[in-house]
């Protein structure tokens, strides 16, 4: 989930050549034998502190030295002082104290805590009419029928179990029952075609599907059992969710736990795409994710358990759904309103009907939002809704300020997370707790500030070192929540997590003085026009502040003289008179030339994956097939 800043301009970048950071360890080669010499390291803990410099230990002795060598010897021990601080690591934390993380329980175990005082209130429920609905009672019921029922047809720990369900009430009951048995959830989209199930299926090494009739005609032939949950007769020769659960009520629990879980086991193989590549399995742990709850959570104080309502429209087999949206709001007892597909009387009458408080989305739902009238045809004034959170996609700054307009009362949250951290990374608001201090919300178009127990630094791609503050390099993050590599692909791993655990993320940033991160673009999609660097989400930005468009995307195409020229595929609003000359001649006055648009295309759509982000690969490869024919 990436959310690029819509002002700032990247200084030149150029891809990391070697994921290993100039930090305090040894190359690979020298690994066993002499270790390099120790540098000193700056940390900043607040943003708002002077960083502290750790010495040398021998510092003491250098100072006498230097004082029986005499004054022949400063300017030789200035220049190594000057040495040294070019090598001084960057290495900022959270404003806020670090949070606690338990040792002895697992993801299911940490979420269903105390849900027995809670037994009869809605845990989740489908916003749909005559939608199924689960209480706290039934889903810790229900979650242990079905841990049992996985055991007593062969799911053993470590056992990958691939759900291919739409967002549905039952579907945190399947991952956390898959879990609470030792085996390890891996969400796909069950409407992904057939070969890209089966591809996930077949890499996962799983042993068992679980689908509805959405997705059983395409994982029925994909090797492995199929549990099917809903109408049996549309689920021919899968076994029945149902009957399934009831055997495991005649079975009873076992005499003795088969090979309980732990929390360094994985639980979660979640796919992505990653910083660059193929999908991929990402492998989590309990731990992982358990550590990355309590983080992303830390601000949520007593007085909000139970009372939060939560719209949970988001994929749940994305890492944000199943874990930022479920996971997170059954910890604290609040409710789930679960709707599979948007459409926006829909959507707003499950706002207003449930009186959902926090809505995670995507910003073409804010747009249809601010600009739809189909939004006219309800009274808003009813809404309970306190916050929006997006992410993935850019925000831009015209679309905010009309969202804020047309919705005074509601907190705009930006957050940035990805599923190889675990879920969320940044957070945008904290605090307002007698530990925490007062409410902090971070800035407009920034991403939000570092969560508690994380260090984030800003690496130069090209020599592996960390930046000071407001020099936007690639972000790379260290924690417990990092995840424990890509499943079977030990050089992506390697590529992807350094030799000092730091996730590089493939994305560039940078952290202001207040402690706010901001995000210029993936390294992969930055443009190079010329030796320059070009970010699509600058241009995006101003593209989408001319009234006439209603969608845009840049990417670069090659071109033999300058590398790269930026392109764009633009969604112009019915009836609009502008021309494509019109639109790039709109940017380039706002733009120094060498980020001009040297292409621009009308589309109908620009293609999207589920979570929001823009399909630039997609759209490129198009435009080049487009232009040969």
């Amino acid at each position: 989930m990436t959310q690029p800043n819509l002002t700032c301009t990247p200084p030149v970048l150029t891809p990391r050549k070697n994921c290993v950071a100039a930090a305090n360890m040894a190359s690979p080669s020298s690994r066993g034998h002499s270790l390099p010499m120790p540098r000193p390291l700056v940390i900043s803990s607040n943003a708002n502190a002077a960083p502290f410099l750790l010495l040398p230990t021998n510092n003491q002795q250098q100072q006498q030295q230097l004082r029986r060598m005499g004054d022949a010897a400063i300017a030789t021990v200035h220049l190594h002082d000057a040495e040294e601080e070019q090598e001084q690591e960057h290495i900022f934390r959270s404003r806020f104290p670090p949070v606690a993380v338990p040792d002895d329980v697992t993801v299911p175990e940490f979420v269903l805590a105390g849900a027995e005082a809670y037994a009869d209130k809605t845990a989740l429920v489908e916003a749909a009419p005559g939608g199924q609905s689960y209480t706290y009672g039934e889903v810790v019921r229900d979650v242990a029928r079905f841990a049992r029922a996985l055991r007593s047809v062969g799911i053993r720990k470590g056992h990958v179990v691939v759900v291919a369900l739409p967002n549905l009430a039952v579907y945190p009951v399947v991952s956390l029952g898959i879990m609470s048995a030792g085996a390890v959830f891996s969400g796909v989209n069950p409407r992904a075609v057939a070969g890209e199930i089966k591809k996930q299926v077949e890499d996962s090494e799983a042993r068992l599907v679980v689908a509805d009739a959405v997705a059983y005609d395409k994982v029925k032939d994909a090797g492995v059992p199929v549990i099917g949950i809903g109408d049996a007769a549309r689920l021919p020769g899968a076994i029945s969710w149902d009957e399934l659960l009831a055997a495991a009520d005649r079975t009873g629990a076992p005499a003795v736990a088969l090979d309980p879980a732990q929390q360094s086991d994985l639980c979660a193989l979640p796919y992505s795409s990653g910083t660059t590549g193929v999908s991929k399995g990402v492998m989590l742990s309990h731990r992982n994710l358990v550590s990355s709850l309590c983080s992303s959570m830390f601000a949520v104080g007593p007085e909000m358990v139970g009372q939060v309502v939560t719209l949970g429209l988001m994929p749940f087999f994305h890492i944000y759904g199943i874990t930022g949206i479920c996971c997170a709001t059954l910890r604290h007892k609040g409710t789930v309103v679960v709707m599979d597909r948007f459409d926006l009387r829909g959507f707003l009458g499950a706002l207003l009907t449930h009186k959902v408080m926090f809505a995670p989305v995507v910003p073409p739902i804010m747009l249809a939002m601010v600009k739809s009238p189909v939004a006219d045809e309800f009274d808003l004034s009813g809404l309970a809704l306190r916050s929006v959170m997006t992410a993935a996609a850019p925000l831009a700054p015209e679309l905010l300020a009309a969202f804020e307009r047309k919705f005074p009362g509601v907190q705009v949250e930006e957050a940035y997370g990805l599923t190889e951290h675990s879920c969320i990374t940044l957070t945008h608001a904290g605090g307002d707790d007698p530990q925490q201090g007062p409410v902090q919300i971070a800035k407009k178009k920034s991403v939000g500030f570092i969560l508690p127990n994380l260090e984030v630094k800003f690496v130069d791609p090209d020599t592996g070192r960390s930046l000071p503050k407001n020099t936007p390099g690639e972000i790379c993050v260290r924690s417990q929540a990092v995840m424990q590599g890509y499943y079977r692909r030990k050089e992506e791993t390697e590529s992807t997590i350094d030799a000092a655990g730091w996730l590089h993320t493939g994305d560039v940033g940078y952290i202001d003085d207040d402690g706010d991160v901001f995000i210029v673009d993936r390294i992969k999609e930055l443009i190079k026009y010329k030796g320059f660097q070009v970010a699509p989400a600058e241009l995006e930005a101003i593209l989408l502040s001319h009234p006439s468009v209603e969608d845009a995307a840049v990417f670069g195409l090659p071109d033999e003289e300058a590398g790269e020229v930026p392109a764009s595929c633009v969604v112009r609003r019915r009836g609009a008179p502008e021309s494509e000359a019109d639109m790039m001649a709109y940017v380039a006055e706002r733009v120094a030339s060498y980020k001009k648009l040297r292409l621009l295309r009308f589309v109908d759509a620009i293609p999207k994956s589920v979570s929001g982000k823009i399909l630039r690969r997609q759209l490129r490869d198009d435009f080049i097939k487009t232009a040969a024919a």
